[in-house]
């Protein structure tokens, strides 16, 4: 997930399940969510993954810099240092590849005035 600073639990949750309604999915198929290390403290996010018991994986923007993304993003790597996250953080959780994407890059603008953006993995696991 990718997320505007300050984004409501709202707006996560929203995106999230109109996500998985694209590929016929509920939460139960959810394994975990993954992020860019400089949302480890974005409350939202946070909560999202306590609430759901879900693990939470962060990765550096080195780290998702490195891995290739059907759309990335000049405004992202303007203010995160790498072209995505959303689609590279779930990419590098699943230990799949650009191939095992179910929901490219889902986006989402919530009452609150914040972007979040989902994508899915089909997991190796």
């Amino acid at each position: 997930m990718g997320c505007d600073r300050g984004v409501s639990l709202e707006t996560l949750n929203t995106a999230l399940d109109q996500a998985l309604e694209k590929i016929n999915q509920t939460r139960d198929a959810v394994m975990a969510l993954a992020s860019i290390d400089k949302k480890n403290d974005e409350l939202a996010l946070l909560a999202l993954a306590e609430q759901q018991s879900w693990p939470l994986h962060f990765f550096s923007a080195a780290q998702l810099a490195q891995v290739e993304v059907p759309n990335p993003s000049a405004v992202v790597m303007k203010y995160m240092g790498t072209p995505a996250v959303a689609e590279a953080a779930a990419i590098l959780a699943a230990q799949a590849s650009m191939q095992d994407l179910l929901v490219e890059k889902h986006k989402y603008l919530g009452a609150d005035g914040k972007n979040a953006t989902v994508s899915i993995v089909k997991s190796a696991f």
